[in-house]
Parts: structure tokens; C-alpha cells; sequence
């Protein structure tokens, strides 16, 4: 009988442990990874990774192909990238309906990351970390999941409406898991 018991308090444990340890791997965290393609018959690639976790949602994103300089990338309507061009994925993610501007501004799109530097092998790395985007939590003003992830030719100029100017959309990811 002693044995049963131990036997039935040892399995018990094991089913324990196994579930602490699993729901301690998830930490609570979202991720969707991507990977960018060709548009606009540019020689643009890459892989994003955006990760939700403690209510901030991260980016980072690594690129290859580019021209060496300054190039704008947002997130637009739709998680489409059919077009050559990339123009079926819409315009900028705006669902608080507001001007085009950087980031820091008061009016900007939701969509409207900004800008970065390619270096002169045609190599970027961009980071962006905020607390206004979340994956899959359903709220239409937050919720990235079904956008699309441009890349631009140009960089964006913060001040042409609705756009920034930033030219030709030269990569393109569906943001789906």
C-alpha cells in the first residue's frame, strides 16, 4: 500500500512539474516572424520579428539588397503583397484617422515607423519597440495582425500627406501568423 501511494504522489508530482515548466516556456509573450520580399523589381529581402510581451510590442527587422542610404518603412492596410509594386497592401495602417508625421509627433498613423539608414553594403537593422501596437488582441486601433510591413526606395519625408513621399515599396511581408 505504501508503495501505491508513493508511486501515485511521485506521478503526481511529475504531472506537476511538467506543467509549471511548460506554461513557464510561454512567458506570456507573442511573436509573428516574417520574412520580406522582392517588390518594385528591387533585389530588397529580409526577415522581421515583431514580439508582444508586458503590453509593449516589439520590431526588429534585418534587410539586404538595398540602396546604401535612408529609406522610410511603415506598416500599411493590408496584409497583402500580390502586386508587383506592392500597392494591394493599401495605404499606411491609420485607424485613429490621423496626418502622417513621425512617430514622436502627436498626429501620426499607427503604421508610421519612420526612417532608417542602410549602410553602404546595402545591410539595415532597424529596432522599434511601442506600447500602441498588440498582436491578436483584436482591438481594431492596436492590432497588427492582417497589415502589411513596407519597405521603402526613398525615406520619408514626415510632411507629404498621406504618404511622407517615400517612393517606391521596394519589400513587402504579410503581418500574419
Amino acid at each position: 500500500m505504501k508503495k501505491a501511494y508513493i508511486g501515485i504522489l511521485a506521478l503526481g508530482l511529475f504531472i506537476f512539474s511538467c506543467k509549471s515548466s511548460s506554461s513557464n516556456a510561454s512567458d506570456n509573450s507573442k511573436k509573428v516572424a516574417l520574412q520580406l520580399e522582392s517588390k518594385s523589381g528591387s533585389k530588397v529581402q529580409g526577415t522581421a520579428l515583431f514580439v508582444e510581451k508586458n503590453g509593449e510590442v516589439s520590431l526588429e527587422c534585418k534587410l539586404t539588397g538595398l540602396n546604401p542610404g535612408i529609406h522610410g518603412i511603415h506598416i500599411h492596410e493590408k496584409a497583402d503583397c500580390s502586386a508587383t509594386d506592392a500597392a494591394s497592401a493599401g495605404g499606411h495602417w491609420n485607424p485613429t484617422f490621423k496626418k502622417h508625421g513621425k512617430w514622436s509627433d502627436a498626429e501620426h498613423h499607427k503604421g508610421d515607423i519612420g526612417n532608417f539608414t542602410a549602410n553602404e553594403k546595402g545591410e539595415a537593422t532597424i529596432t522599434f519597440k511601442t506600447n500602441e501596437w498588440c498582436i491578436g488582441c483584436g482591438d481594431n486601433t492596436k492590432d497588427i495582425l492582417g497589415k502589411g510591413l513596407i519597405v521603402h526606395e526613398k525615406p520619408d519625408d514626415f510632411v507629404t500627406q498621406p504618404t511622407g513621399n517615400a517612393g517606391a515599396r521596394v519589400a513587402c511581408s504579410a503581418i500574419i501568423q
